[in-house]
């Protein structure tokens, strides 16, 4: 084999096998100067506080999960502790975002707030306590010591253990907003703080009654923990019925910051409030605000 002959084969086989610097861009259509953009390289970066409702945490937590996922750089730290210390934190400073599992009251309105999603309030027994339903009357007697035995609402005979939410969270304030009650006059056995801890309470207490979120109770419930969502004046408590409005005590969910927000905080909120968490809002059992 003559060198010339032995040169031109090499060309042709380089030829063949398509070893050009841009070939394998030429082959996807895209140039050499393009690049497939993608959340993940975003450049986005930072932390982010968010503080406050044990309602919500849940549901921000998983959005905050996603939102990590598509900016690696970003990290979203979730803190329970209840409306108050949402307003409180955000407020002060203390943390970027608040959340806040109410509507805003008139001395909160300096606050910035953003919709997330809707959800209501409802009474809960064991799942084996065969009480379906109780009306306004009915709790506020057994929430003030006017009742205290099941047999008294046409259960069995059992003395009821009353649950009651601690100071500070959402939950109790629309609880004695929507039965007219004042803090004071609620004798309970047993006061808790989150919703899963009374979720928890009465689930191993076949006589007792609490007041959780409708999101977690149906939540928890579809997981196969024994509770019962009760009906409250003929109304079930279900996330049917918080999305058509039908049931009474229904809120909003809510985040806050002290001013209008900006960078980083601004993209995690537009973000939150978007359809693109929608079927997570759904999984946790609350409702989506669609518009």
């Amino acid at each position: 084999m003559n060198f010339s002959y032995a040169l031109m084969l090499m060309v042709s086989v380089f030829s063949l096998c398509g070893c050009s610097p841009s070939s394998s861009l030429e082959n996807t259509g895209l140039s050499t100067t393009q690049r497939v953009d993608s959340p993940a390289t975003s450049g986005l970066s930072g932390k982010i506080e968010v503080t406050g409702s044990s309602t919500i945490a849940p549901l921000m937590t998983e959005i905050a999960k996603r939102f990590e996922s598509f900016h690696p750089g970003v990290r979203v730290n979730v803190q329970m502790g209840g409306s108050s210390r949402g307003i409180t934190d955000a407020r002060q400073g203390l943390a970027d975002v608040g959340m806040v599992s109410r509507d805003l009251k008139s001395d909160e309105a300096d606050l910035k707030h953003f919709e997330i999603a809707r959800d209501g309030v409802c009474m809960i027994v064991h799942a084996d306590n065969p009480i379906g339903e109780l009306n306004r009357d009915q709790v506020m007697g057994i929430y003030t010591r006017a009742i205290t035995n099941w047999e008294d609402v046409g259960g069995t005979d059992a003395k009821i253990v009353v649950v009651n939410k601690a100071e500070g969270r959402s939950t109790l304030e629309i609880f004695l907003d929507y039965f007219k009650l004042k803090a004071e006059q609620v004798q309970a056995d047993i006061v808790i703080g989150d919703n899963e801890q009374g979720v928890k309470t009465v689930s191993t207490s076949p006589a007792a009654i609490g007041y959780v979120s409708v999101g977690t109770a149906q939540y928890d419930k579809d997981l196969g923990t024994p509770i019962k969502l009760l009906s409250i004046d003929g109304v079930d408590a279900s996330v049917a019925t918080v999305a058509d409005r039908t049931f009474p005590i229904s809120r909003t969910l809510n985040l806050v910051t002290k001013d209008e927000p900006t960078g980083l905080v601004k993209q995690f909120i537009d973000f939150a409030t978007s359809a693109d968490v929608h079927d997570l809002v759904r999984e946790l059992a609350f409702v989506p605000l669609e518009n």
